[in-house]
């Protein structure tokens, strides 16, 4: 007799799995003549060489699929252990507007007619900027990119950045380390991430370095090779900063760089790093630039008044 062992790579068994094994239960029901055990992160089966054979190829899929939707359930199972590798990947490929396939299958796609610009900016060009208001999909959507990106291994890594700005508060009051005390200025991203990997995934991506998320201070120094990485609240970068953001590019890397410049929260008289850059970078091929405004506001309906009120009265300063 063979055996063969499938290891579970940044998967966790216990959704794989399912409750009680109900998903190895089914596996069974479909190879009685192998002996399938399933332990810690890994799948044993026993056999015949060719059974084992195809159960390995059928195994990959069932992986392929629960990478890609983050879930898998008797349906899934079935579809893929019943048809033929082509309808496997129409069934991969065939999803329409949808960027990524979050945690528990929630669907994430582009709701507004910009946000669809800005998924196929970045597909076409290795930087790009997305500046807009508040609400208006721009990181959203920027992090469903980077994480389709790391799914499909366009990329090794996530890399998610913000300049640790004071916006009116006082860092150094903030109680604990640093870390906690940068934390709640990179809340918006690990929000983003919750959204679309599974808590043990995510948590696992994060330990192992796969998914990292800094102040930009820390980007100093560093080439980013292989990375999608997002600089968000990009207007409260210094020109410094921005050129040193800037020139962190290695090979193989995706650059988005999202921001308001109506919620500069620099020193006065400080030239933001962000509004510089759109200006100098304009010309650049490779570069793309997409403008968000009121009408893609994807928040609570007042949002989109508020932003409105606000524009009407920017110039009086």
């Amino acid at each position: 007799m063979n055996e063969i062992i499938i290891e579970l790579e940044n998967v966790s068994p216990k959704e794989f799995f399912g409750t009680q094994n109900d998903n190895i239960k089914l596996l069974k029901k479909y190879y009685p003549k192998l002996k399938i055990v399933a332990r810690g992160n890994t799948i044993k089966a026993i056999g015949d060489n060719d059974m084992l054979k195809e159960f390995e190829s059928r195994m990959e899929m069932l992986l392929k699929h629960f990478a890609k939707y983050n879930k898998i359930d008797e349906n899934a199972i079935e579809h893929v252990l019943t048809s033929n590798s082509n309808d496997n990947e129409k069934m991969s490929t065939n999803s329409g507007e949808v960027i990524v396939h979050g945690a528990s299958g929630k669907l994430i796609k582009a709701q507004t007619a910009n946000q669809r610009k800005l998924v196929d900016l970045m597909r076409k060009n290795d930087m790009v900027f997305a500046i807009g208001p508040a609400g208006t999909g721009k990181t959203y959507t920027g992090v469903a990119l980077a994480v389709q990106a790391l799914k499909n291994k366009e990329v090794k890594k996530i890399i998610l950045t913000r300049p640790a700005v004071e916006a009116g508060e006082k860092l150094g009051f903030l109680p604990g380390d640093l870390k906690e005390k940068l934390d709640p200025y990179m809340q918006p991203l690990y929000d983003a991430l919750r959204d679309m990997i599974p808590a043990e995934r995510l948590a696992q991506y994060i330990e192992n370095g796969t998914i990292q998320i800094a102040p930009l201070a820390f980007m100093r120094g560093r080439t980013l090779d292989s990375a999608f990485v997002i600089l968000d609240e990009g207007q409260n970068t210094t020109r410094a900063q921005m050129k040193m953001f800037l020139t962190r590019m290695g090979k193989s890397a995706k650059f988005l760089l999202t921001g308001d410049p109506g919620q500069v929260d620099l020193p006065r008289h400080t030239v933001s790093g962000l509004k510089e850059a759109l200006l100098v970078l304009k010309d650049i091929e490779g570069v793309g630039m997409v403008y968000l405004d009121e009408k893609d506001v994807i928040r609570h309906k007042l949002v989109k008044k508020i932003i409105a009120a606000y524009k009407s009265i920017e110039n009086i300063d």
